[in-house]
């Protein structure tokens, strides 16, 4: 299938590895420009890794999304390169793993800075811009948390469904000008942020690595965790003008692990 990438101009955030990473190349990969931000200046390397053989060699910027000043930056020096923005993918490092009793006021502050308002300052540097463009593909990245909690993830379990509620607003506000507004939700799937993850209930069960793993893939009926090449070939879809009548959805990447009625 042709995603109809080919020359579309991405911005995709937290980027430098795992599903950022997976995405981006993905979208490169179907020909599209796209930008790569990342807080580490490992970013440059990770676009590195994926200009090989591509069409357009991915751009590599600096910006963490917990700060203002930062996300201005990253889009006008997006624009500065491209002179627009066809797919906005939202993504960030997930908060503090922990139960509530677990995690303190700082931990709070920080996780709404980086799930939330990350999400909110992007859509304000870049919607303007897709409204002046009268088009454009906004896909939030979240976790399958959204569904259902996940133990352990306090932080994700609360905070995480305030960016969906956004997206939805956004969704309604934003279709009439031409702007898809969607979610993605990735359940287990084999990334550093799992493997630490599964380290941390370790620590907190007494078990073993194979033991937490067999615990979580029990519950997944495919059977195993997924691969950030999998979810970046949803998320590509998702993003692309091939999905051009899919607005307003959350599709959750875990195998089956969630499943709710119609």
């Amino acid at each position: 299938m042709d995603l109809q990438l080919r020359d579309q101009v991405a911005l995709v955030t937290a980027a430098s590895r795992g599903l950022g990473f997976a995405v981006a190349d993905t979208l490169a990969a179907e020909g599209a420009r796209v930008v790569m931000a990342s807080r580490s200046d490992a970013i440059k390397t990770a676009a590195e890794r994926i200009a090989h053989g591509k069409i357009h060699p991915p751009v590599a910027l600096q910006a963490d999304l917990s700060k203002r000043q930062d996300i201005d930056h990253l889009v006008q020096k997006t624009l500065k390169h491209y002179g627009r923005i066809d797919i906005l993918f939202i993504n960030a490092g997930g908060p503090d793993p922990g139960n509530f009793s677990q995690i303190d006021v700082n931990q709070w502050e920080a996780g709404m800075n980086l799930t939330i308002m990350s999400a909110v300052l992007l859509c304000r540097a870049v919607v303007p811009v897709m409204l002046r463009q009268q088009r454009g593909s906004i896909v939030a990245s979240q976790s399958m948390s959204v569904k259902q909690p996940v133990e352990n993830l306090t932080l994700s379990n609360a905070l995480r469904p305030a960016v969906v509620g956004l997206m939805k607003s956004l969704a309604d506000e934003l279709g009439p000008s031409g702007i898809r507004v969607n979610t993605i939700h990735p359940g287990w799937t084999r990334t550093e942020r799992v493997d630490q993850l599964v380290k941390n209930r370790c620590r907190t069960n007494g078990t073993t690595e194979a033991e937490e793993m067999e615990k979580i893939t029990r519950a997944i009926p495919l059977g195993r965790i997924g691969t950030p090449e999998e979810f970046g070939r949803a998320a590509a879809w998702l993003a692309s003008p091939a999905a051009a009548f899919i607005h307003g959805q959350a599709l959750v990447i875990d195998g089956g692990e969630t499943r709710f009625p119609l």
